[in-house]
């Protein structure tokens, strides 16, 4: 009866002699063969597969989704722009203003008062 009892115990050097065995098992590689999952190896192989190309798709997401919202901000700013150089150009045509940026530089330039002339050949 004794000896079952002293089977059922474990001693603080048999916990650390599992984990320096493991340690090595893994280091080795042959922590899956020490659990006899060998005839379950190529499902392990595929789970980690599908693992690796989920995070790989999720960083390419956030990545395009990074570049999105970069994109978005840019194209604000350049709409903004626009609308600014387009509110300029329509000040800038207006025929009152024309002649009075003319006047200001000292041209003598005026509105035609009578429609150009066609020269034929």
């Amino acid at each position: 009866m004794r000896r079952r009892e002293s089977a059922k115990t474990w001693k603080l050097a048999d916990v650390g002699a599992f984990f320096k065995n493991s340690f090595s098992a893994i280091l080795k590689g042959e922590f899956l063969l020490r659990l006899n999952v060998g005839r379950y190896f190529i499902h392990i192989v595929y789970t980690f597969v599908l693992l690796a190309v989920t995070i790989w798709i999720s960083l390419m997401i956030d990545t395009t989704m990074a570049k999105v919202e970069k994109n978005k901000k840019e194209l604000e700013e350049l709409s903004i722009q626009n609308s600014q150089k387009t509110f300029d150009v329509v000040k800038l045509t207006k025929r009152s203003s024309v002649e009075e940026m003319l006047g200001t530089m000292g041209s003598k330039v005026k509105e035609a008062e009578k429609p150009a002339t066609r020269l034929e050949k």
